[in-house]
């Protein structure tokens, strides 16, 4: 995923939470738990890639 992509799945997570809090309806609740899940994936990628790059592995 690349930085647009990530932005913009951000701005979809937000709208589903902003409109669970108004709704509280339960579709949007599921909508907003799938992008955050998501979003924390691709957290997750990235900072494995940043401690691989900072902290690479000597092979002997």
């Amino acid at each position: 995923m690349d930085a647009k992509e990530f932005f913009d799945k951000v701005v979809q997570m937000r709208l589903a939470q902003k409109d669970y809090f108004k709704t509280r309806a339960k579709c949007y609740l599921v909508k907003s738990k799938r992008y955050e899940k998501e979003i924390d994936s691709e957290i997750k990628r990235v900072q494995t890639i940043l401690n691989e790059t900072n902290n690479p592995k000597m092979k002997f």
